[in-house]
């Protein structure tokens, strides 16, 4: 069968083109930015990437349309598919016929940390010889894909995104997956595209929780209000929840103060349980993701002893505080945060980490709800750990930034020019510091442009 996939290049639709072309499917996709890291494992697996939308894209004719959430009405592509009448599907529905029919489903939802979770939930199933099936928003380094088939009676971990499904689904893509063990991490006010409030999103978590079995399983975070909210709304699955509130039965226990080691505390119906993890990761709200995936692991039926050994073996996921490289002593790290809470909670984690240089925060605001300003006056407090904040103005971003600087209280400034911003990065950065760039997007590819710029700057 010849899939089309529209917005191929999605963290979501391109690691569905990768379950698609391993089922054995001929799979070709057309994006409006075509970018790495999944452009790299798109052109790699032999899938046909087309720039831009048109409905030439559609020639020859496939045998199914897969149509991407980021697409709506008067898009091109779009229209042709309708006006052809060619036979279209969302994702998540392709997912849910497609793959995981027979499959033990462990779902990953939160505002934050879903794909780092699912990253440890994955691996440490992996870890434990069961070879799962998964779905991530993002390329784990363990794996070196965003996802793929496994077993075919393994589990399947997928990342369960709560924004819409499709122009003609307006569901959260997680109500699609039906799991049988649901993460749920975390939840606040995100995506003001598609939420009017926080309210909103509580129902759709929700309609989530109102699909798991009964004899299923719901991990869920404790000190969350809006999650305790959720429950309230209705339960019919038992609850295990984690963090580190005495009473849960999951607890993280930090040993250093930047969560690079830390026990873990499990409390059964019949038995008490503990083991010490010492890895490579920083922040406490990594700690209490890996704490999470060791829970779903482990109602899995892997030890926690073992689970806490293959965390030692855990590579953070692409674009996760990933080094991208460095130079003379300046490291340039590449994190995928998007909203104030990571932010924050990745400058905390560093700073923790970072005892001696300085962090040079690199930040352009392009998710929507960043972009839509809703969240504008957390900006200034999300960079206190910073020693340095330096703000991108994208095209297109009609308020300013000007008063997020001056309230922060930090240097660095705002740069409508991604040049102008580079050279003054590397003016501004002697050994021992970290660049620290976050975006949910391709930034212009200011990654390889520092480290560029460092080089020639440094050379000799």
């Amino acid at each position: 069968m010849h899939l089309h996939i529209l917005g191929i290049c999605g963290t979501f639709m391109g690691s569905l083109a990768l379950l698609a072309r391993e089922q054995g499917h001929r799979v070709s996709g057309s994006d409006a930015g075509v970018y790495p890291p999944m452009s790299t494992q798109l052109e790699q697996a032999g899938i046909a990437l087309i720039e831009g939308f048109a409905a030439d894209n559609l020639d020859p004719r496939p045998d199914l349309v897969v149509i991407g959430n980021a697409l709506s009405r008067g898009n091109p592509e779009v229209e042709a598919v309708l006006d052809r009448g060619l036979p279209y599907v969302s994702g998540p529905q392709w997912l849910v016929e497609h793959v995981l029919p027979g499959r033990r489903v462990i779902a990953v939802a939160g505002t934050h940390g879903k794909t780092t979770t699912a990253s440890l939930t994955a691996w440490l199933l992996e870890a434990a010889g069961l070879a799962p099936g998964f779905l991530i928003g993002g390329v784990p380094r363990n794996f070196g894909v965003s996802a793929r088939l496994g077993d075919a009676d393994a589990p399947f971990v997928v990342e369960a995104d709560e924004y819409d499904t499709a122009f003609f689904d307006k569901r959260s893509k997680f109500v699609h997956y039906r799991p049988e063990i649901a993460v749920l991490g975390n939840l606040e006010y995100d995506h003001a595209d598609i939420f009017p409030d926080l309210a909103a999103i509580e129902r759709q978590f929700h309609h989530l929780v109102r699909t798991v079995p009964g004899k299923g399983r719901l991990l869920v975070a404790d000190g969350e209000p809006a999650l305790e909210r959720v429950l309230e709304q209705g339960c019919w699955t038992p609850v295990e929840r984690f963090g580190q509130a005495p009473e849960s039965p999951w607890r993280v226990v930090l040993e250093r103060a930047d969560a690079s080691r830390f026990r873990v505390l499990h409390r059964g119906a019949d038995v008490k349980q503990e083991a010490e993890v010492d890895w490579g990761l920083t922040g406490d709200y990594n700690a209490r993701n890996a704490l999470a995936a060791l829970a779903a692991a482990h109602a899995c039926g892997m030890s926690l002893a073992d689970g806490a050994e293959a965390l030692a073996r855990f590579e953070t996921p692409r674009r996760r505080q990933e080094l991208r490289g460095e130079v003379v002593g300046i490291q340039v790290i590449d994190d995928f945060a998007h909203h104030p809470t990571a932010i924050a909670a990745t400058l905390g984690g560093l700073r923790a980490a970072t005892p001696n240089g300085r962090l040079l925060a690199v930040i352009e605001p392009r998710s929507n709800t960043m972009r839509l300003g809703t969240l504008r006056e957390r900006l200034a407090g999300s960079v206190a750990d910073a020693d340095a904040a330096y703000w991108y103005q994208p095209p297109g971003l009609d308020w300013t930034l000007a008063p997020v600087v001056e309230a922060s209280g930090r240097p660095g400034g705002v740069y409508d020019d991604l040049d102008v911003l580079v050279a003054a990065l590397v003016a501004e950065a002697r050994p021992g510091d970290r660049l620290v760039v976050m975006s949910n997007g391709g930034f212009g590819g200011i990654h390889d442009k520092l480290l560029a710029a460092l080089e020639v700057a440094h050379d000799g």
